[in-house]
């Protein structure tokens, strides 16, 4: 079971960390042309983008698989293939449908909808112009992405991961692309050309799933959309799951409403956002993909003492994963941010010309501070991942949406009180602090109800791994001190040096993750030999 869930793991993660770091370059080049605090078209394309990459977040990357996966594999075990495939069409119908309703709507009442997620932006009319015209173009790709969600749930029950973990690659290629062709426009054309870029990006990326879909048998036939019992059943499973799964986004974007009524915090705090989601991106929703269709199947084989076993050895991998991210966000969000949007945006663009990042030393201050905040909640993001697949696994969506509800509550209250004395930084810290409080009552459920039995070797590694992580946070601490030192032999390059200490980081958590016992050579074979 552990070798399955390793194998997997690395396939969605290898694919994942190649579509994040397209990402990163994208994040970059975004940064380095129209900069973040100082630009409307910034604040105005990163509000507009939020939903759709909100709904990208949920369906391709697990709420929607949630309520779909176990019903599909039902469906697969009892009916066989051909109930399975009409049970997905019959989801198509309804999505296709309901979608293009929304989609609809939104273009006729796009400005009413920009008050939904960025309010704040309605005393700048120039900046609320821009977001309505970026929400047109890029609101189809929320249908898009819904659709994929339906094509990569059906290949993941199937146990074919590559597809799904792949296509997000289509969407930073087109914005890359998009961002480089029209880097020496107007930066509000500039912003245009990226909002294009999402719109194809959603183009390809459903394209390349239906591809993998037929490849495996399951084309799907667009029915007329009937409200059949599977199909309601579907839907009620469904909500629930949309709101519990989906809570830290829904968080996320109420914290971007609030945090629009701060000029450049839509940008500080989505450019924080995409840098800890490489680690959440390859840790946590990676493994979220290949658990609860592990899960759902040992469930439903009867099969309790594996399950628990699996979301115990899925817990142990993510926190030795992402304990020295979050370390790292800690201690360096703000070297990191100059590195990167300053440094490396600046090296990037010279390629193309000899401008410099438009990432002031503002931006740099108050990004780090919102990516230093999101590292404390990082574990967090990433269990949730891990416990909710173990009450989606058997169709039990209402118990964690009431958690989502109340995580959404406090939350919501946190930031409002809080935002008129630490302005866009509340946002950041109330999201971690509703992460934390819905991964508690997730996990003490599951205990309560004898699902999750964590174990002395589950404690006894997580210590190890704590403690390890402490040992890393001491040593960039330290090693930030000599950052100019380190750079006078990088060809004074202050941002190789960051990424030096970084690198050198590994290194020296990987020699006390050894030596603590938080991992062992052993446990490598044991995954690889399947044991």
């Amino acid at each position: 079971m552990s070798g399955k869930i390793f194998k997997s793991l690395a396939t969605v993660s290898g694919l994942t960390m190649m579509s994040r770091v397209l990402g990163f370059v994208r994040q970059i080049l975004m940064a380095g042309i129209i900069g973040a605090g100082g630009n409307p078209v910034a604040d105005a394309f990163w509000a507009a983008f939020r939903l759709p990459n909100m709904f990208r977040r949920l369906f391709a990357e697990g709420a929607f698989h949630a309520a779909f996966i176990p019903m599909f594999q039902g469906r697969k075990v009892e009916d066989g293939n051909v109930a399975a495939k009409l049970f997905a069409e019959e989801v198509l119908a309804g999505l296709v449908f309901l979608l293009t309703l929304l989609t609809a709507l939104v273009e006729l009442a796009a400005p009413a909808f920009v008050y939904l997620i960025a309010s704040g932006f309605g005393d700048d009319p120039e900046k609320f112009a821009l977001t309505t015209l970026y929400t047109r173009i890029m609101f189809p790709y929320l249908m898009m992405m819904s659709l994929v969600g339906l094509m990569s749930g059906i290949l993941n029950s199937l146990g074919r991961f590559a597809a799904s973990a792949g296509a997000p690659l289509a969407l930073n290629i087109c914005l890359i692309t998009a961002i480089l062709l029209y880097a020496d426009a107007d930066t509000e054309i500039t912003g245009q050309a990226a909002a294009w870029g999402v719109f194809f990006g959603g183009v390809v990326q459903l394209t390349l799933l239906i591809y993998g879909a037929a490849r495996q048998g399951f084309l799907l036939r667009l029915r007329m959309p009937r409200l059949t019992p599977a199909a309601k059943r579907l839907f009620v499973l469904g909500a629930p799951g949309f709101i519990s799964a989906g809570a830290i986004q829904i968080n996320l974007i109420i914290g971007t409403n609030i945090a629009s009524r701060e000029p450049g915090a839509v940008s500080w705090l989505m450019n924080a956002d995409q840098l800890y989601q490489l680690p959440l991106a390859v840790i946590g929703i990676a493994l979220a993909a290949v658990l609860l269709p592990m899960l759902s199947l040992r469930v439903k084989q009867g099969d309790e003492a594996g399950a628990s076993r699996a979301i115990n050895r899925s817990l142990e991998i993510s926190a030795l994963l992402c304990f020295p991210a979050a370390a790292a966000f800690i201690v360096m969000g703000a070297p990191i941010c100059d590195a990167l949007f300053r440094g490396v945006a600046s090296e990037a663009l010279s390629l193309f010309g000899a401008r410099q990042s438009a990432f002031t030393e503002t931006d740099v201050v108050k990004t780090g501070g919102a990516l230093a905040i999101f590292g404390w909640g990082l574990p967090a993001f990433v269990w949730h991942k891990i416990f909710s697949p173990a009450f989606f696994a058997r169709e039990d969506t209402r118990t964690p949406m009431n958690y989502a509800l109340v995580a959404i509550f406090l939350n919501t209250a946190l930031a409002l009180a809080l935002f008129p004395a630490f302005g866009f930084m509340a946002v950041a810290f109330a999201t971690v602090v509703a992460a934390w409080i819905q991964v508690f009552l997730l996990g003490q459920k599951l205990y309560r109800q004898r699902r999750f039995q964590p174990g002395g070797r589950l404690a006894a590694r997580l210590l190890r791994i704590l403690l390890a992580s402490f040992g890393l946070s001491m040593f960039l601490n330290w090693s930030l001190g000599y950052t100019d030192l380190i750079a006078d032999y990088l060809w004074d390059r202050s941002w190789l040096a960051i990424i030096a200490i970084s690198c050198a980081g590994i290194i020296i958590y990987g020699v006390l993750a050894l030596a603590l016992g938080a991992v062992r050579p052993s446990d490598y074979k044991d995954l690889t030999g399947g044991k």
